[in-house]
């Protein structure tokens, strides 16, 4: 009566979880084409279409839900909900149940619905692409796994039951399965044999002293599991995992370093399986080390870069709407000359500007994805800023933002696929904006070679946004190897670095290079840096010919500083006639489009009569507009007019 009564109350937990809408509930009969992919000792993992998608989900069921089972499966529910945001967590979304009539069992019983992994546990990813595994390929593997350890630990979680058949891979990327659930059974239902089929990856101090499973025995799991990467291979794989095996590993045997494998990897993994756990080093020390060897390897790029430590949701956007420092206040001297320093001014302003579904099926929406980020692309090869053109396609498609953003969470299939969902995470299309799970996705989509991914690590990095530091230097690196690809969003970054000397020496040289680069590729604000330089005459002859011609271009573009720029050419004559005329209709327009100087420029245009009929209304009408996005000069000189 009393274990019926201890079912009954994990039961009504779980019930009263769905009820209050804390855990997703699927009807079961939206799952097609059910096909079991795995078993083990305590239930079986199955593959599931869902509706009529193409994409999979993973349901995990359980040959007996005892009052153990329940208790520890709502403990893993608690648990994941902590760590859900990290990029190497398998992702849980709900629960089903089924009945009688059902194929999977005979009796009434839950299903957990998880995140597929298309290429099944570490052990099996191993067994069948280990002869194509670079060592870059294999730390990216350590890394990724050590930091989902990090997460949890970070959350005050241990796993305690590391090892390569709870850990999985999908597409390239670890995905770590459980926080210790089988574990935990196991011991509550004193199951030694259990136990023992997993010794070689146990802390030997919980076997001969007895000790609790604490971080550093998950830091020994993580030691066994580097060498497992090594080598391809358990370890241990030709002796049975008997008493006799577990006593000789409390006796100090270890499995032999693999030939070829770098000295430092083999020495942090030596270090992590030492049978004295105050020599070990902490989850942060492995994730740093191993960062280091990425960060020294050739696959920089490549590697799966979350950061160590714990990255926490929140609901600041991910890219501020003035990505650099406010450089606004000095740029009104530039509208009344062009002096060197102002037009340096107005370069450093040019960086500021940078930042119900009617598809009937997947394949559609399938499409749709890469048309958005077929557009993104383009548009941060032209002016690095893209969002309002995403939310024009969705507008002009009627395509609701929650509804594909709820798509998209649950078909993450492709690197096009997870880098459109953290693009929504970071701009706050469809959800709230968060910035953590925007970085993590950028970082599982760029570990694919995606470049936009890969470019809005570099943002993540250069400006600190979904991790508790900036690392500018990571994020050059980044910028670098898009820059090589001849892709003009990189070129852009590289030629900004080198012009104000962030993290790299100052070359104006350099820079103006980077800038020509990314300008013949057609970007739009490049142009536009370019032409300032040629002003400046640094780095480059001065040239206000090809000032003018390289504002004109950006100003086609329809670039809004562009467009002020070129007014500023028609209005001082520089590369070009003056024309007064001309320059207040190209202020006009910059000031429609929203750009703050402009609107005090044409201010000033109306207040003096300068090209165009004086109306001090109007002039006050743009002190205003310009005042209200913070332009000092414009609320400085409505105090005085109000004054007056």
């Amino acid at each position: 009566m009393q274990n019926n009564e201890n079912v009954d109350d994990w039961i009504n937990w779980i019930e009263e979880a769905i009820s209050k809408k804390h855990i997703k509930y699927y009807e079961f009969e939206i799952f097609k084409n059910i096909q079991e992919i795995g078993s083990g000792a305590f239930g079986k993992v199955f593959r599931a279409n869902w509706k009529n998608f193409d994409n999979y989900l993973a349901l995990k069921s359980f040959y007996n839900l005892n009052k153990i089972t329940l208790k520890e499966i709502v403990h893993e529910l608690k648990l994941q909900r902590d760590v859900d945001f990290h990029g190497n967590i398998i992702r849980f979304y709900g629960i089903t149940k089924f009945g009688s009539e059902n194929i999977i069992n005979q009796t009434k019983n839950y299903l957990l619905v998880m995140e597929y992994a298309d290429s099944g546990t570490l052990r099996d990813y191993l067994k069948n692409n280990f002869y194509i595994l670079t060592w870059d390929n294999k730390y990216s593997l350590a890394y990724q796994l050590a930091c989902s350890i990090l997460c949890l630990h970070d959350e005050g979680i241990i796993h305690r039951d590391l090892h390569s058949c709870n850990v999985l891979v999908h597409q390239n990327s670890i995905k770590l399965a459980d926080f210790g659930l089988s574990k935990r059974i196991d011991e509550a239902s004193n199951s030694q044999s259990r136990v023992l089929g997993k010794v070689p990856y146990i802390d030997p101090k919980a076997i001969t002293d007895n000790l609790k499973l604490n971080e550093k025995s998950d830091v020994y799991s993580i030691g066994v599991l580097l060498w497992e990467i090594s080598s391809g291979k358990p370890p241990f794989h030709e002796e049975n995992y008997d008493l006799s095996l577990m006593y000789k590993i409390s006796q100090g045997r270890r499995e032999e370093i693999i030939s070829d494998t770098p000295n430092d990897y083999s020495n942090l993994y030596t270090e992590c399986w030492n049978g004295n756990q105050n020599k070990r080093p902490s989850i942060h020390e492995v994730v740093n080390r191993l960062r280091i060897f990425l960060n020294s390897s050739s696959a920089t790029i490549y590697q799966q870069d979350i950061f160590n430590q714990t990255i926490p949701t929140s609901n600041k956007s991910l890219i501020p709407n003035s990505i650099e420092n406010s450089l606004h206040g000095e740029l009104s001297q530039t509208i009344q000359n062009f002096n060197n320093t102002n037009a340096n001014e107005i370069y450093m302003m040019s960086t500021n500007n940078q930042i119900n579904i009617n598809i009937s099926s997947e394949k559609n929406l399938s499409i749709t994805v890469d048309e958005i980020v077929d557009l993104i692309f383009r548009e941060e090869n032209r002016k690095d800023e893209s969002k309002q053109h995403v939310l024009d396609y969705l507008n002009n498609h009627n395509i609701n933002s929650e509804g594909i953003y709820n798509w998209l969470s649950y078909n993450q299939t492709n690197s096009n696929s997870i880098f459109l969902l953290g693009y929504f995470n970071c701009y706050g299309i469809g959800t709230p904006a968060d910035d953590g799970r925007a970085f993590n996705l950028f970082i599982n989509a760029s570990v694919q070679n995606h470049i936009l991914a890969q470019y809005y690590v570099g943002k993540c990095y250069e400006f600190g946004h979904g991790m508790i530091t900036k690392d500018e230097k990571l994020a050059f690196v980044y910028y670098e190897k898009i820059a090589n690809e001849d892709h003009a969003m990189g070129q852009y970054k590289l030629g900004y670095f080198y012009y104000i000397g962030k993290c790299v020496e100052k070359d104006l040289k350099i820079a103006s290079n980077w800038h020509k680069k990314a300008a013949n590729n057609g970007h739009l604000a490049a142009m536009l840096c370019l032409g300032l330089i040629y002003i400046l005459g640094k780095g480059v002859d001065e040239d206000y010919q090809k000032a003018f011609e390289l504002f004109k271009k950006s100003a086609e573009g329809e670039h809004p500083i562009g467009i002020m720029m070129l007014g500023y050419c028609y209005s001082d004559g520089i590369g070009i006639s003056i024309d007064k005329k001309r320059a207040v209709e190209l202020h006009q327009k910059a000031a429609n489009l929203g750009e703050d100087v402009a609107q005090y420029k044409l201010a000033v245009m109306y207040e003096k009569g300068d090209g165009i009929e004086e109306d001090m209304d109007k002039a006050i009408y743009w002190y205003e507009q310009s005042a209200k996005q913070g332009f000092q000069k414009a609320l400085n000189r409505l105090i005085i007019l109000k004054k007056n």
